[in-house]
């Protein structure tokens, strides 16, 4: 795999059981890439293992005064620095194409994650730990894959190389093949509480990360109520938090490296001595224990690695296991073989809370928690109601549209079937014409919508704020988030956007919470005309909406109460009416449960 060929035509399905299962997973991804800067490795810390020789024959050669000897040996060193070179650059190349692949390869799976989950992405992962992982996370693993490849050079050629000097010169080279394999085991010991403070350095700066991002996101909120101190305050203890379990990792990495130091000395100080009684005693000559001195010398190179190693893997275990965390979020989707072109049609039904909504019909639910509504709105739209919601254990049934789950649906032609609009809906950046250019029927014109959703004024104030002089507000650029405009005008825009798709079914969540009461009945009367004939599910408590409904649908705890219009609802269910109205409920007890009650509403 090159850079020059990304993105990859298919990232793969990764293997999210574990982080170290996903870790595995990813360096299978690209075992030519692994395979490719492993041979350059072993080139160029070949090459480097070889130096000794030449410089042990040069020092002979001037010993014994050896003209020819001393120019082969110059000649060899030549030729060696230019594999080293060689194999350096391009160990160099691939182990950053490694490590750019990977972060590629991990960016599109979080991407496709993210588009099949839509908006429940953030109602099931933090939107910090999501920021997180696509940031520090992925630089994390992608260190680890592209240090593998040189610790493994690193690896074969410190064993090739005892064994050489083994072979060369027994009586050290037995010394020096005992004594490195301690000094590579000597810092396993050190390696857990290492990795723990690592794992507990990730976790700390996810968590400050998590704060920032939520504490951002509600800006404008905290400084409405004077909150910014509060949540400052709190950043700066998390952030304190994470230096100090930094300097607790620091300390422990800065004593595995020490090791790393001190114990290859001492057995380059004990070659050195034991070679030099050697020497003395006529057993080597002077050029042997010289190339075995830069020998043992070499090995501190390679030892290094073995200690990037272990700290890279430290560092990417908990990252690989947040990632993989994200990765396996689900949703019933792909659904079964089938044409996607292929839209089923008929009434939306929830098995779950026993919601019907008849095709063709504007039907009004209320909720008496808004944190039930934005669950039913996301169940409604196919994805699986969340171990938390209540619902007890095993797989719940999907939503069923004209009797076809939504489940057994390919994704494409559920997503054109079934629309959901959150309470908090994002408008991207980007001219209003690119806005409104949304995948449609092509039955409902930008101008309809818009009107629909009485977008005058918001028109009008971005005819004002053009930049060119056409007067165009189609033209007109809006700023990401929709931050120049008003909330209301953010949400009237995005109800515009909706309409334009023209689903089959639309589902919104609170559209006009945003709106005063003039504005949301004109709204409520214009989603009634362009809607007709088109199945429409609305979440509110407004009356107004709740008003122009062709049927109210009543949730308690999660399942359907009532059944009725808004007027015989208010007559006749307390609860409903202590819901709408936001008065208290004076019959709990009939309200709840009362068989004649029931069946008059139901």
């Amino acid at each position: 795999m090159h850079i020059r060929d990304l993105p990859h035509p298919d990232p793969g399905v990764p293997d999210v059981r574990t982080g170290g299962a996903f870790l595995r997973w990813l360096c299978a991804q690209q075992l030519g890439g692994q395979l490719s800067a492993l041979a350059w490795g072993l080139l160029n810390v070949g090459a480097i293992a070889a130096s000794p020789l030449p410089v042990g024959l040069a020092v002979q050669a001037v010993v014994d005064r050896d003209g020819r000897r001393l120019i082969l040996a110059g000649g060899l060193v030549l030729v060696l620095g230019l594999l080293i070179a060689v194999g350096g650059v391009m160990l160099h190349r691939a182990a950053v194409t490694n490590w750019i692949t990977a972060v590629a390869r991990m960016q599109q799976l979080l991407a496709r994650k993210t588009t099949e989950l839509g908006s429940a992405m953030t109602r099931r992962v933090a939107a910090g730990e999501i920021a997180a992982v696509s940031t520090g996370d992925l630089e994390k693993i992608g260190w680890f894959v592209e240090a593998l490849s040189r610790f493994g050079a690193a690896a074969l050629t410190t064993i090739g190389v005892c064994v050489a000097l083994a072979c060369y010169q027994p009586a050290l080279g037995v010394l020096v093949a005992l004594g490195v394999p301690v000094l590579a085991l000597a810092v396993l010991p050190l390696l857990p509480p290492a990795i723990r403070r690592a794992d507990a350095q990730r976790d700390k700066a996810g968590r400050a990360t998590e704060l920032a991002s939520d504490t951002v996101a509600g800006l404008r909120v905290l400084r409405g109520i004077g909150g910014e101190e509060l949540f400052l305050g709190r950043y700066r203890s998390a952030s304190q938090e994470v230096r100090r379990a930094a300097v607790r990792s620091a300390r422990m990495w800065s004593l595995i490296a020490a090791v790393q130091v001190l114990l290859p000395g001492l057995l380059l100080l004990a070659v050195v001595w034991y070679g030099a009684r050697l020497a003395l005693d006529g057993t080597i000559a002077v050029g042997d224990l010289v190339a075995l001195y830069s020998a043992v010398t070499f090995l501190l190179f390679p030892l290094r690695h073995f200690e990037e190693i272990a700290q890279a893997y430290a560092f990417a275990k908990p990252s690989a296991t947040r990632t993989a965390r994200v990765l396996a979020q689900q949703r019933p989707a792909g659904g079964r073989a089938g044409d996607p072109a292929a839209a089923p049609t008929g009434d939306l039904h929830d098995p779950v809370s026993g919601l019907t909504a008849p095709a063709g019909r504007l039907t009004a639910v209320v909720c008496g928690d808004p944190d039930a509504a934005g669950r039913l709105a996301e169940h409604l739209g196919g994805h699986p109601p969340s171990a938390d919601d209540g619902n007890g254990p095993g797989s719940p049934p999907s939503v069923v549209l004209g009797g076809t789950p939504l489940d057994e649906l390919p994704r494409e032609a559920a997503r054109r079937a079934v629309l959901v609009q959150d309470k908090d809906p994002m408008l991207l950046s980007g001219t209003l014409g690119e806005l409104l250019d949304v995948p449609a029927s092509g039955r409902v014109g930008a101008a309809e919508a818009l009107a629909a959703a009485q977008c005058g004024d918001v028109l009008t104030a971005l005819a004002q704020a053009s930049v060119d002089d056409s007067g165009d507000p189609m033209r007109t650029h809006i700023t990401e988030r929709g931050r120049s405009l008003s909330g209301g005008q953010r949400q009237r825009l995005a109800l515009a956007r909706s309409l334009v798709t023209d689903p089959e079914v639309l589902v919104l969540d609170e559209p006009t919470s945003a709106v005063d009461a003039h504005t949301e009945a004109r709204i409520a009367e214009g989603l009634r005309d362009l809607r007709s004939g088109r199945t429409t599910v609305v979440l509110t408590s407004s009356p107004l909406l709740l008003d122009r409904a062709d049927q109210v649908v009543f949730l308690q705890e999660g399942k359907v109460a009532a059944r009725a219009t808004h007027r015989e609802l208010l007559l006749q269910h307390s609860a409903y009416r202590a819901v709408v109205t936001r008065a208290p409920d004076p019959e709990p007890a009939m309200s709840a449960g009362h068989p004649e009650q029931e069946g008059r509403t139901a």
